[in-house]
């Protein structure tokens, strides 16, 4: 497989597009999906389809297709899905309480082990069948438990404070629900959901249409 540096970041933020069409075709009762029917879903032509799957070997067969359950197969272990990645929510505020509540992360193998809070009134007490932990005991649980990556759902004063906390701790990914940019050392990403919402009322504002970030 081609180092991840390699591929061009549209084609990165559309395989798990591809992805969701898959399991959606499958869920139809499809067996094979044509690159025009991946396309079709997403309003770009099958030959770029089948550029983007190209730079990852022979997935499909001229004139028959991809197999369903062998293109969703290596999509998720191209994007890394075909593991649980363990992460744990840090803050539980009314963002941490709805994050913590919400069903489908695990069903996209993201399995939150824990959540952590300085309110000591909130510590050791039980959400969504997660116990919430003091901020002392975090640095420790995400090494003994090989936990990958942390959601920073605090207020904006105490993000860059909490994710030092969670790169010292080893964690690799953040997800920043706080209004403000993280800054974070090379060798971990960090992605930030209220500039992501910006960058989308920007989109809007101006009626553009189709994907767009302030990377490309």
């Amino acid at each position: 497989m081609p180092d991840r540096a390699d591929i061009p970041r549209p084609t990165v933020k559309r395989l798990s597009l591809y992805l969701r069409e898959a399991e959606r075709q499958i869920e139809g009762g499809a067996t094979t999906i044509s690159s025009r029917q991946l396309g079709a879903a997403m309003d770009i032509a099958g030959t770029q389809v089948r550029k983007d799957l190209g730079h990852f070997g022979q997935i499909g067969k001229p004139g028959i297709g991809y197999q369903a359950s062998n293109l969703v197969i290596t999509l998720r272990r191209i994007l890394g899905l075909d593991r649980t990645w363990r992460a744990v929510v840090v803050g539980a505020g009314n963002i941490g309480r709805a994050i913590l509540g919400y069903p489908h992360f695990a069903r996209r193998g993201f399995h939150i082990v824990a959540a952590f809070d300085q309110n000591e009134a909130v510590v050791g007490t039980d959400l969504a069948g997660i116990e919430i932990r003091s901020m002392e005991s975090l640095p420790d649980f995400v090494s003994d438990q090989d936990v990958h990556l942390g959601l920073v759902a605090v207020p904006v004063e105490s993000a860059q404070q909490v994710a030092e906390q969670l790169v010292e701790a080893g964690v690799k990914g953040i997800l920043n629900f706080a209004p403000t940019r993280l800054m974070v050392p090379v060798g971990v990403v960090s992605v930030d959901l209220s500039r992501s919402m910006e960058t989308l009322a920007f989109q809007v504002s101006r009626g553009l249409t189709g994907e767009f970030s302030l990377d490309d």
